[in-house]
């Protein structure tokens, strides 16, 4: 059985690093993001890193119908799931006050409802990468945020959803680790990546996070053992008190 993965926001930043490691492990992956065109150029690059098969759906995911239809066709392709990675997410700030409610609803179904409902379609496939491999077992990683960990002025909705994350993730040890599917939220401090591009004013670049420190957490993550549990994992930016991204 080929091991695989289903990436979300693959296309770039945290997303892309991530699936480019596994491609060079020899990962089966599936590999999701809006832009269909980037997508493909995408693929071609987890080809030549090493991915045996790479399956590409755009979709919206706000939609939780699209991540019905991602699971199935993940399922279909690789009849198992070694690897979930909730990547994909928008980060919008707003205060308390007056932060819209279009957006709250937005930001809610893509950094809530649509991994909630893409883990739920993913778990047989889940339980079958496990009951296969009983030394490894099979992993969920979620990106959240230092903002879910402690609450940040203007992150008021952003921090919600990844709190939520991950309580989401520590349920699920609860419920499937024994089984060998467990799940693990990386909440860091800012990354440096797009999504981090409007702070610059106030954090530049070369002081956030590097892509490449998430993805070694995550190839280590993915290497230990089905009798290992790691709920949740803090990374705070150098020079900083830790308590803020």
């Amino acid at each position: 059985m080929t091991r695989s993965a289903l990436v979300t926001g693959a296309s770039k930043g945290i997303g892309l690093g991530i699936a480019t490691r596994l491609a060079s492990q020899g990962y089966g992956l599936t590999i999701t993001a809006r832009d269909s065109e980037r997508l493909a150029v995408v693929a071609e690059e987890l080809t030549r890193a090493g991915s045996p098969d790479v399956v590409v759906s755009a979709g919206d995911m706000a939609d939780e119908n699209f991540a019905a239809a991602l699971v199935a066709t993940h399922g279909e392709r690789f009849g198992s799931m070694r690897a979930l990675v909730l990547n994909a997410g928008v980060g919008t700030s707003g205060r308390v006050a007056d932060y819209p409610m279009r957006r709250f609803d937005k930001t809610v179904a893509v950094n809530l409802r649509t991994p909630f409902a893409l883990l739920q379609a993913s778990l047989p496939l889940l339980r079958t990468a496990a009951d296969a491999d009983l030394v490894g077992g099979a992993k969920v990683i979620a990106l959240a945020s230092m903002a879910g960990v402690y609450a940040e002025s203007g992150l008021a909705v952003y921090g919600a959803t990844k709190a939520a994350l991950i309580s989401m993730v520590e349920a699920l040890n609860a419920e499937e680790s024994g089984n060998g599917v467990s799940a693990t939220a990386i909440a860091p401090g800012y990354v440096d990546t797009d999504m981090s591009a409007w702070t610059h004013d106030r954090i530049t670049p070369e002081t956030m996070i590097k892509v490449d420190d998430i993805v070694e957490l995550v190839d280590g993550l993915l290497k230990l053992s089905s009798r290992a549990v790691v709920p949740k994992v803090v990374m705070t930016r150098a020079g900083t008190n830790g308590y803020s991204a």
